[in-house]
């Protein structure tokens, strides 16, 4: 058997739903310390909420020298909860084979791409035992939580620390049709705003006596609505701003309320800042008179590697390996590259086939399994070629 399929099922068979690791990151570990990896476990949250993150480096000839470089695989071994387990042609953490796919809960997202980083580091180690690049993987149990004590916590101990980052990759699952059709060379920045709008509760047929907060609203909210906020760029499309929410009354029919909320949400590109966004709200709410309040949370800020060393060994190794021209892409929502792009100049994504994720009977080819595993391979051997011997 593929060794990087053993240990995708392995892996798969534990029921690791956030924030429980289920000892992933141990075995994962166990497989990295013979090769010369320094394997730290970093916990943080509360008691009732423990995520464990697993930081492992193995440096490289070059690593003392300022030419010295890193690449960094990231992921996590957290998965989703599975669901109704009667809709399930098989039990999710019980890893199956039918029709030459491979089932269970995280197949696809993503402990398939952390079987093969696993791997592909032992393959390469094995053929060059003194590579001058450095190695590192960066697991967390809290990526598909609240990410607030998951990688997040290791980048800020690592900034902490001055440990230098070259390279990153992110094992998510960014194929379409193909293996490798698809790398994620950025992601839009996300901002949300809970916005509370004031106004005088009163009898609806005495309207001049109260204020409708819904009424006053509606114009700001029109116009915000149709704001072109920037064009987006070569590798971004523009920013949208969406409301996802409204909430207004009491319930009762002759009562004027005395709030609304709106619930709102920008998907942003490089081309605007958190900050401006947030000035140019406020603009349009003050120029409407409303009497409002804004909450808002960031949930994570833009990021691009644009091509170069990164890039270009991805791509050489997927062409290699597959013979697939690749796409570069920043759709879709968030991931941790958001928090490693703060440490790391060149960050991308690319994983296996995700038509499945997050759902019923998730599953990945298991064919594509040792070509994903060759491609983190490659990857490694295109970056090492890159240094002095």
């Amino acid at each position: 058997m593929s060794r990087a399929l053993h240990l995708a099922e392995e892996l798969i068979s534990r029921p690791s739903v956030t924030p429980d690791d289920q000892d992933c990151q141990r075995i994962l570990a166990q497989r990295l310390e013979p090769l010369g990896f320094a394997c730290e476990s970093i916990a943080s949250g509360p008691e009732n909420f423990r995520v464990t993150n697993l930081w492992a480096r193995r440096p490289g000839k070059a690593s003392a020298s300022p030419a010295g470089k890193t690449l960094v695989f990231a992921g996590h071994t957290d998965v989703v909860p599975t669901g109704p387990l009667e809709q399930w042609s098989s039990n999710p953490f019980t890893p199956s084979h039918r029709d030459g796919r491979l089932y269970g809960r995280g197949a696809a997202d993503m402990k398939t791409s952390i079987a093969a980083f696993v791997v592909a580091a032992e393959e390469f180690l094995h053929a060059h035992p003194q590579p001058a690049l450095s190695i590192a993987l960066l697991i967390t149990s809290d990526e598909e939580g609240p990410s607030v004590d998951g990688t997040v916590v290791v980048c800020e101990q690592l900034r902490a620390r001055g440990e230098r980052l070259d390279y990153c990759i992110v094992g998510e699952p960014t194929s379409v049709e193909r293996l490798g059709d698809m790398i994620k060379n950025g992601r839009r920045g996300s901002m949300s705003g809970k916005l509370t709008v004031k106004g005088v509760q009163g009898h609806i047929a005495y309207p001049q006596l109260a204020k409708n907060p819904i009424h006053l609203a509606m114009p700001a909210l029109a116009e915000l609505a149709g704001i072109a906020w920037d064009a987006g760029n070569a590798f971004f499309p523009p920013t949208t701003w969406q409301m996802s929410n409204i909430h207004a009354g009491t319930g009762a029919g002759n009562v004027i309320p005395g709030t609304l909320v709106v619930d709102f949400n920008f998907r942003y590109s490089t081309e605007s800042t958190a900050e401006g966004l947030q000035q140019r709200v406020a603009q349009v709410l003050q120029r409407h008179g409303l009497d409002h309040e804004i909450q808002w949370v960031v949930g994570g800020l833009p990021f691009l590697t644009t091509p170069g060393e990164l890039v270009g060994a991805v791509q050489d190794a997927i062409r290699s390996e597959t013979g697939v021209a690749t796409v570069l892409s920043t759709t879709g929502g968030t991931s941790d590259g958001r928090f490693i792009s703060r440490i790391c100049p060149q960050v991308i994504e690319f994983g296996p086939i995700n038509a499945t994720i997050h759902k019923i009977d998730e599953h990945v080819a298991v064919a594509d399994i040792d070509p994903l595993k060759n491609i983190y391979r490659r990857v490694l051997e295109n970056l090492d070629a890159l240094l002095p011997p």
